[in-house]
């Protein structure tokens, strides 16, 4: 049983092996927190956990002569104004103009497994033997209203999720001017906050700092998750390492605009709320409607950030992600974007298909361009048929020649966009996201169509429908290339202005609901210039993101470093591209490329043709080594190692379930002369075991000169496999001799080790 529940049933204890959610209904009626942290025994009463104290300029929630003030309780789903002054998690305006709610303990009910949200996607259970969950019911008399606290605990996971449900029984319309996901109160503040912001071509960078009294958000109010700041936050203990210490994890199953925010009082507490960002955001409700917040997600780790990186991908990889292409290897594919851009005609693109034939690769994705009067940004984003022009078999002719090269098909589209000069803008001009009598906003040439009315959602599914139905289409990369402006529906009233950023959401679900209902064999990568909408709720409906338009080998390091602490490697799309890299200029070799393309969904973003004859016959190598590979990348733990975001070199290493096979990769920046030996600890191994070590380097024969001292005994070193214990392995570390990286020829140099269990 993972949910307790004292006699008198006010007491509930939410608890599996990792750790133990305690709250209580207090004096007044509503809901306490007692405790969250590393899982305690069951006991009678936790009572001795409640703290009141006497405060001056205390106002008491209570009556006399009760001494609970609200502003020092720690409350699971807090409102405003009854003597508690910080951040609320709700606020319903009411006819009579208050904004003041108390919402009391009515009831409670435990129930196998996980309940749907949908519209709204979730994590998910397979079976109800997986975890249970807890609705508390709690009512607001003075509105009729109800509302309903959802937790969720998984028997293998430290994770927990919660979400919130408001229903309008009867009595007048109410506005939900805020409905966040969850609120959490935490006895102390000594914790650092990391976020993981950026911009385009930079998204996820590490950033860490120490709380302070006040508020710390992390937030986006473009409509999208967002490249700026992804939903994904953590608090750690300032001793927590990659490898111990405390650490908890939120995220939202989200892909709008979010708050994750961290407010911390003058008594020494914590407060962290997330949910839909409160801004744009209002939600009438008339007698019989209700409204559902987006889950959030909770995650708990006591074996430090790396323990709570594993703890989320595990979900994500098997509760978030579903349908046919969970579990299935992903295939190798090159897309023409950075080969063609828009200017390709039909022998183009099956001369680069047939390159990527002979070398291995298993999928040909062809990007813009191919739709409409589409031949730059400025036309035919909306009118989703073929362009015969450049594709006199259309879609359904090429698909079908790229088939007949043993290489299934994939299709670029952007459903969500439109440009004025197309058909669709023309005929509805009213369907785009615009304020009537303001100057609309145009990013990358294109407007924002308003999927917060049906009839725009049924017209583009139609016409992408149609286009899926009539080809041999295996693979839809789905772009999003700007955000919301200008957010007014011109098919809603204006009350109701305040529901059209999170109805567009919701109409974004419904299109991809009904695609990958019709459609469950096709694999959806999802993509927003990259990396702006990284999000839960994309990996939903989409198992792999594209993880950002940079694909410099260099910058990559650092971008899958930093989203890895949230999201797994099978979800991070991945490819070798080509040099100079399009958005650095930088000429990074064609092996590190590989070698930091391999941990994440692999694929090529270059003409082959281009290549010599010798780089041909390395890219042919890449793709039979990750092939044999790609399982242990997508199913192990992943540990994180060295850090690009503090110095000159990145390292990292995944280690399948059973600890019989791991894969390490060592990435330097820039080469330094006579730098001597490095000490490489790996990490996940089983000590007791026996490892057969392998390095997997590509040397430059320019550079095996031999008047480089003792390059012979290095070189021979490349050549035969080492056998050391796992212990070994992570604690006194592997000799590396920094020769190795000079002997490439050039900066931006990596290696792989390649390790296998002696039976």
């Amino acid at each position: 049983m993972l949910i307790s529940v004292s006699p008198n049933a006010e007491t509930f204890h939410l608890r599996n092996r990792f750790f133990s959610y305690i709250m209580t209904v207090m004096e007044n009626g509503q809901m306490e927190n007692l405790y969250f942290g590393k899982a305690v025994h069951e006991r009678p009463s936790f009572a001795y956990l409640h703290e009141e104290g006497l405060h001056g300029m205390s106002a008491f929630n209570a009556p006399e002569p009760s001494r609970l003030c609200l502003s020092f309780a720690r409350q699971e789903y807090p409102s405003y104004g009854t003597s508690d002054f910080r951040c609320p998690a709700f606020e319903i305006e009411q006819r009579n103009g208050s904004r003041i709610s108390a919402f009391k303990f009515r009831s409670y009910e435990i129930i196998p497994g996980k309940p749907s949200l949908a519209p709204l996607p979730a994590a998910t259970m397979e079976s109800d033997a997986e975890g249970e969950t807890l609705i508390l019911k709690l009512a607001d008399d003075a509105t009729d209203m109800t509302l309903y606290l959802f937790y969720t605990i998984y028997a293998d996971l430290p994770i927990l999720t919660r979400s919130a449900k408001f229903e309008l029984n009867g009595g007048t319309p109410v506005t939900l001017t805020r409905a966040l996901s969850m609120s959490l109160d935490l006895p102390d503040m000594a914790y650092e906050m990391m976020t993981f912001t950026g911009a385009w071509g930079r998204e996820r960078s590490v950033r860490t700092r120490k709380l302070d009294h006040g508020v710390q958000a992390n937030f986006s109010m473009r409509g999208s998750s967002s490249a700026e700041m992804n939903p994904f936050f953590i608090l750690k203990r300032p001793e927590t390492t990659e490898h111990q210490g405390e650490a908890l994890g939120f995220n939202i199953v989200y892909s709008g605009s979010h708050l994750g925010q961290v407010e911390c009082t003058s008594d020494g507490t914590t407060r962290v709320l997330t949910g839909i960002h409160p801004d744009n955001f209002s939600w009438r409700l008339t007698p019989g409607e209700s409204f559902q917040t987006p889950e959030a997600i909770l995650g708990y780790s006591g074996d430090g950030l790396n323990g709570l990186s594993r703890a989320f991908h595990d979900l994500i990889r098997t509760r978030i992600v579903r349908g046919v292409w969970r579990d299935r290897p992903r295939p190798i594919l090159i897309n023409n974007w950075e080969a063609t851009g828009m200017n390709f005609d039909e022998a183009l693109i099956l001369k680069i298909a047939e390159k990527a034939k002979d070398v291995g690769v298993e999928l040909f994705v062809l990007d813009d361009g191919w739709f409409g009067a589409r031949n730059d940004e400025h036309a035919g984003l909306g009118d989703w048929v073929a362009n015969t022009d450049k594709l006199p078999g259309g879609i359904k002719g090429l698909s079908e020649k790229i088939e007949a090269m043993g290489l299934k098909f994939g299709l670029w589209i952007e459903p969500e966009m439109v440009n004025k000069d197309s058909d669709l803008y023309r005929a509805h001009p009213d369907w785009i996201l615009s304020a009537p009598n303001r100057f609309q906003s145009h990013g990358r040439f294109q407007y924002v169509l308003d999927f917060s009315r049906k009839e725009v959602v049924d017209q583009v599914h139609s016409q992408i429908a149609k286009v899926i139905r009539e080809a041999k289409i295996s693979y839809i990369k789905w772009d999003s290339n700007r955000y919301i402006t200008e957010c007014y529906s011109n098919g809603s009233a204006p009350e109701d202005q305040g529901k059209t950023f999170h109805k567009h959401i919701l109409g974004i679900y419904d299109l991809y609901t009904r695609l990958t209902a019709e459609f469950p064999e096709i694999l959806f990568e999802s993509c927003s210039s990259g990396g702006a909408r990284y999000d839960l709720g994309m990996l939903c409906f989409a198992p792999q993101t594209w993880t950002s338009d940079n694909t410099d080998g260099y910058e990559r390091q650092r971008i899958q470093y930093g989203t890895s602490y949230g999201y797994p490697l099978s979800s991070i799309g991945a490819h070798v591209s080509a040099v100079p890299n399009h958005q650095t200029g930088r000429l990074v070799p064609l092996s590190t490329r590989a070698n930091v393309a391999y941990f994440g969904t692999f694929g090529y973003e270059l003409d082959l043709n281009r290549l010599s004859a010798d780089e041909i016959e390395k890219v042919k190598d890449q793709v039979k080594f990750m092939k044999a590979n790609r399982e242990l990348i997508h199913r192990g733990d992943f540990y994180r190692l060295i850090s690009p975001f503090e110095g000159n070199e990145t390292g990292w290493i995944v280690v399948g379930k059973d600890k019989k096979k791991a894969l390490a990769g060592f990435y330097q920046c820039l080469n330094n002369a006579n730098a001597g030996w490095l000490r490489f600890r790996l990490a996940g191994l089983d000590p007791n075991r026996k490892y057969r070590v392998a390095l997997r380097v590509d040397v430059d024969p320019r550079y095996l000169a031999p008047f480089i001292p003792g390059l012979d005994r290095l070189l021979a070193t490349l050549n035969q496999s080492a056998e050391l214990y796992g212990d070994e392995l992570m604690y006194a570390g592997l000799p590396l001799n920094r020769m190795l990286f000079v002997i490439q020829g050039c900066d931006f140099t990596s290696l792989l080790i390649e390790l296998e269990a002696i039976e």
